[in-house]
């Protein structure tokens, strides 16, 4: 099963994300857990300087921006392969 983090504070962009994040996993029907991580380090535990940031098992494949509901099913299906 793949886990999703959604990596920020709480700002009205890292809920967008989060929102979005959903949407295209509900719209893939995608057997995956997506988390909200808002503690700072943990955060930068992976790396990641500037939210809002996405985490791919692991991997981090965004950060300090929202990527539309499109583009975030690309980043998904390509973090499956």
């Amino acid at each position: 099963m793949k886990t999703i983090l959604v990596l920020g504070t709480g700002c009205p962009k890292c809920h967008k994300l989060e929102e979005n994040v959903n949407e295209a996993v509900k719209a893939m029907a995608l057997d995956c857990r997506v988390e909200k991580v808002q503690d700072i380090r943990q955060i930068a535990a992976l790396g990641v300087m500037m939210t809002p940031a996405l985490a791919v098992d692991g991997r981090v494949v965004v950060t300090g921006r929202v990527p539309s509901v499109d583009e975030l099913k690309q980043l998904l299906g390509d973090a499956g392969r």
